[in-house]
């Protein structure tokens, strides 16, 4: 059989397992405990729940949706393949998925670096678009431009923090961080984003224009 992950397949073989209830209505620890068995169907509802988070994280760091797909398969695969040493009551498949997404996504940006002299490339379209009239498009256009510049770490920070709601707390978990550490972090990137905005084209050109 053949699940889809964010565009992208990967095929199991599926063993014929009687749930004491659909499996669709089970919580993730049950369903962790049958991918264990490699149960193909549980595996399947497990990425129909969760793998939008691998795939939104990656749209967000690595700007670049077939690169998304890619983590979010390989992230998806990665919970297949540890689904034996799963331990239930910890901090669950989201979390988890969060951790290994952004991992994958550092990765892929450090491969980027050593490949190239240049900062991360930032694949934000100059040309303008109906929706770049509005202001609050301008805006949009003007944070994604600027979370684009931040560093890698940064850029998972305020990913996780913003995108993914996830407290200080436990978006230092996911990092593999001390709170402090993360905090620290996170008031970085706040800062360096305050100043990409204040001097953004985007906004800078809706503010010439508000004046016009």
């Amino acid at each position: 059989m053949v699940y889809s992950v964010g565009g992208g397949t990967i095929g199991f073989e599926k063993q014929m397992v009687m749930p004491d209830k659909p499996v669709v209505e089970q919580g993730d620890d049950a369903l962790m405990l049958r991918v264990a068995d490699k149960d193909a169907e549980a595996f399947r509802t497990l990425v129909d729940r969760h793998a939008r988070i691998p795939f939104a994280i990656g749209c967000r760091m690595v700007k670049d949706p077939a690169e998304a797909e890619d983590i979010a398969q390989e992230a998806m695969l990665r919970l297949w393949n540890n689904a034996e040493k799963w331990t239930s009551g910890g901090a669950g498949v989201e979390a988890w998925l969060r951790r290994v997404a952004v991992n994958l996504c550092l990765d892929r940006l450090r491969k980027r670096k050593r490949m190239s002299d240049e900062d991360v490339p930032e694949q934000v379209d100059d040309a303008p678009t109906a929706d770049a009239v509005v202001d609050n498009s301008r805006q949009a256009l003007a944070v994604k431009h600027c979370i684009g510049k931040l560093g890698d770490r940064q850029r998972a920070a305020v990913v996780l923090t913003y995108y993914e709601e996830q407290s200080n707390l436990d978006a230092a978990g996911t990092m593999d961080m001390k709170l402090k550490g993360f905090e620290s972090l996170l008031f970085r990137a706040r800062a360096a984003l305050k100043h990409c905005l204040e001097n953004s084209p985007y906004v800078l050109n809706n503010q010439e224009g508000d004046a016009a």
